[in-house]
């Protein structure tokens, strides 16, 4: 059911059915390192090369979400499925032996949003019985597409995000599992004119204003329907500008705000800066550390955004301002 002007609320739930998690070194060593299902010492990930060891983690968390589920590649329909490098090549190379029909998504850092909410509405439309939802990054990767190459050495400035190796996936389908989608909001392109590619918090926080707000006023709710409001990875920059975007607009949700760039690194003990960022520290966080507080019904209803900088090299280099994108996934306890 279409609701106001950017959400669908689904007449039956969607339900997340099984969630994997797999992560790199330095993820493994934060808060959140007990939760995930898989780590890895070699940062490579048994690869040869950032970008294989980057379709490595997508190769291996496709694996165990399906093992979890006690599914066969035959049984899923579809994968939705994304990450940062050119032509998707983690996504492509990293999938292309299960067989399985794929859309491959970018969506920069919102891409488990965008995931969620494809595969929330083909299953909720009877196009698929089963699909997965996923996606990954990895830093050095990340690093070398966007920025500089690791053996450069270049300083970090204190806004910037440590972009986390892992993918995180999911399996949505229609019999009950271990959470539920109930609805989405769809976030708009939303661009500040902010320019400093290094300062992704800065870049999102807009839009993941826009995407709350619009997701509040088209159901007609406040902030205190949610156990938790939870940004991506905006870090605490892009926290701080969210809080008082959204206290503009007359909303505040000091008190249900969390982000995944936050949690899963101990930025001082880690050295990690604003916080994590990446593809893959939301997917990761929301198939550990959240879903298990939704299964236990520690929090019963969460809005879930990843968050996006829509940005490439060549759009940099011509001095082209970063705009953001956030997708709203309402996740309630089954």
């Amino acid at each position: 059911m279409i609701v106001g002007k950017q959400s669908i609320q689904f007449e039956q739930a969607v339900h997340i059915i099984s969630a994997a998690s797999v992560a790199g070194k330095k993820e493994a060593e934060g808060p959140l390192g007990n939760l995930f299902d898989k780590t890895y010492e070699d940062p490579y990930i048994n690869g040869q090369t950032w970008e294989e060891g980057e379709a490595n983690l997508q190769k291996d968390a496709a694996a165990i979400v399906m093992e979890k589920a006690k599914m066969t590649p035959e049984q899923i329909r579809y994968i939705f499925s994304g990450d940062l490098l050119n032509q998707l090549i983690a996504t492509s190379f990293g999938l292309m032996d299960y067989n399985i029909p794929i859309f491959g998504l970018y969506g920069a850092c919102s891409t488990m949003g965008e995931a969620l909410s494809l595969g929330a509405m083909t299953v909720a439309g009877g196009y698929a019985e089963h699909v997965i939802a996923m996606a990954s990054s990895h830093f050095g990767s990340a690093e070398k597409t966007f920025r500089f190459p690791l053996e450069y050495g270049n300083q970090r400035p204190f806004s910037a995000t440590w972009t986390v190796t892992g993918s995180g996936a999911v399996i949505l389908g229609k019999e009950k599992g271990i959470a539920r989608i109930t609805g989405i909001t769809t976030g708009k392109i939303v661009d500040y004119g902010v320019k400093d590619s290094m300062n992704m918090g800065a870049c999102m926080a807009p839009a993941a204003a826009d995407a709350i707000y619009q997701n509040l006023m088209d159901f007609d709710i406040s902030p205190e329907a949610y156990d938790r409001i939870i940004t991506g990875d905006l870090g605490y920059v892009g926290q701080t500008i969210l809080i008082e975007l959204l206290k503009d607009k007359g909303f505040d949700i000091s008190k249900q705000h969390m982000d995944c760039g936050i949690e899963i690194f101990d930025s001082e003990r880690q050295d990690t800066h604003a916080g994590g960022s990446g593809c893959g520290c939301s997917a990761v966080t929301f198939c550990s550390y959240i879903l298990k507080q939704i299964e236990k019904k520690a929090w019963k209803k969460v809005l879930f955004l990843p968050t996006g900088a829509l940005l490439s090299t060549i759009s940099f280099n011509e001095g082209k301002s970063v705009p953001g994108v956030a997708h709203c996934v309402i996740v309630e306890c089954e």
